[in-house]
């Protein structure tokens, strides 16, 4: 199985733009997604109770749990033995691709040279016409550049979370303290995401002034 990506990694200490008001709760998850949204059991329980859905295409399955590597860490053993059990429970099925995908994903390789994951699961979101949540940059990139603007990140999730008071303060702490125990890439993106939320949420409510309340009858 795959561990956190180093490479490439979506964002480097800063927040790309994102819109914390919005979000859609289907998506098809690349290896880096999967993994960043289970390294946090608050994050991902937050992120159910909101609705949220998450499926994977079966070029990433292979990736999560049947692709060998070399090195097994801790943090990779723990991932998978959480994503099983999710999947055992009906959470994050994996779904085929069909031809159609498959001519897809050979037209995108053509444009951005990225692993078959990712490109899959950019081909099966655009054919359901759902979100595709990568925190791989480029990958990002390809899939707005193809015309697909259901493209998220999972500090996008935290963050849309976050906006609609789906996280205590202890729920955000436990995130990022989770995130760290597994060794993720994502706590100073995480970080980010929570202080866009948090502006965002100041600048709506500044947007409702006291003269613009509606005078009880």
């Amino acid at each position: 199985m795959a561990s956190f990506k180093k490479s490439r990694p979506f964002m480097e200490g800063r927040c790309m733009p994102i819109d914390p008001s919005s979000f859609h709760r289907v998506n098809v998850a690349d290896t880096c997604a999967v993994w960043n949204i289970l390294s946090s059991e608050t994050l991902y329980l937050a992120a159910k109770k909101a609705g949220c859905s998450f499926c994977v295409t079966g070029v990433v399955q292979y990736e999560l749990l049947i692709k060998p590597r070399s090195q097994r860490k801790t943090s990779d053993i723990e991932l998978c033995g959480r994503l099983e059990r999710e999947q055992a429970a009906g959470g994050f099925p994996s779904h085929a691709c069909t031809i159609d995908d498959l001519r897809m994903v050979s037209a995108l390789e053509e444009r951005k040279k990225l692993g078959k994951g990712e490109l899959s699961s950019i081909a099966l979101a655009m054919r359901l016409y759902q979100a595709v949540i990568t925190d791989d940059r480029k990958a990002a990139k390809l899939s707005r550049d193809a015309g697909h603007g259901l493209t998220q990140t999972t500090p996008h999730l935290l963050s849309w979370l976050e906006f609609n008071d789906a996280l205590s303060d202890a729920d955000k702490r436990a995130v990022l303290e989770q995130h760290a125990e597994l060794k993720g890439t994502l706590v100073r993106p995480f970080q980010d995401a929570l202080e866009m939320a948090r502006q965002c949420k100041a600048n709506a409510g500044d947007a409702v002034s006291p003269s613009s309340a509606a005078a009880p009858v």
